[in-house]
């Protein structure tokens, strides 16, 4: 159970929404955005999962509202945006977190099917693109707001089996930059996160075999990421490696 720290209201008073909330890295973001103040959506297609999150927010004191989403289909997107507005208002900020690895065990680009390519980008570069066309407008109205992309080591380096996972990160660098540069002057701030490696299931799939021992855990990570986002100094359009962040906003 979360329990609310006085301290850290970081974040108070204003809303989020969190994708791919339903455990992992998502889950600890929502959290931890609650645990600091805020109004979170949380978005996963799992309802059940994403309940038993939210459960644990409220049990701490925090406010969050669990949504059943694809994001990877198109016809999803006004009706989360409408039902999330609905619950806690204009967002100020919006994390895009959901992820899809692809097939596992992972394959070559040769042998990986078109739809299955088809699938991850969706899901990594065209959901996050839709989503925040669909809510960038009140962020413009209002001369605010913060884009976070979680990106990956993947989208800068080249790893057999991770193709379409890798260029749809890639990619997603490339939309937050291009976000940045088109949103600076309404006041809207972009970045885009590499959180590293973290125990969490989508790592497990794709490396069966790593040492979870060395691999970060997501809640250490999600604290790290509010701190990056709190942080003025870092500039819209930047790339952040969450490991080797070591500010103090």
């Amino acid at each position: 159970m979360l329990v609310r720290k006085e301290i850290d209201m970081s974040f108070q008073g204003q809303s989020a929404i969190v994708t791919g909330a339903s455990r992992g890295l998502g889950a600890a973001l929502a959290e931890s955005l609650a645990l600091a103040g805020a109004r979170v959506v949380l978005v996963a297609r799992d309802l059940d999962a994403l309940e038993a999150v939210a459960k644990s927010i409220r049990a701490g004191g925090g406010e969050a509202h669990p949504i059943s989403a694809d994001l990877g289909d198109k016809h999803a997107i006004h009706r989360l945006t409408g039902a999330a507005t609905s619950l806690v208002g204009p967002l100020d900020l919006v994390v895009h977190n959901a992820s899809a690895l692809g097939p596992t065990p992972l394959r070559s680009l040769l042998d990986t099917e078109c739809e299955d390519f088809e699938r991850v980008l969706n899901v990594n570069l065209l959901g996050p693109f839709r989503l925040s066309r669909a809510l960038a407008g009140s962020m413009l109205l209002r001369s605010t707001g913060t884009i976070v992309h979680i990106s990956s080591d993947a989208a800068q380096n080249a790893y057999a089996g991770w193709g379409a996972y890798s260029a749809s990160k890639a990619a997603l660098d490339q939309l937050s930059r291009l976000w940045a540069e088109e949103l600076r002057e309404f006041g809207v701030r972009v970045l885009s996160i590499d959180p590293g490696e973290m125990d969490t299931r989508m790592h497990a799939e794709a490396l069966p075999d790593a040492d979870r021992s060395r691999l970060a855990r997501p809640a250490k990570v999600a604290e790290r990421i509010c701190q990056i986002i709190l942080d003025a100094t870092i500039a819209s359009g930047a790339r952040v490696e969450a490991a080797s962040y070591r500010g103090d906003p």
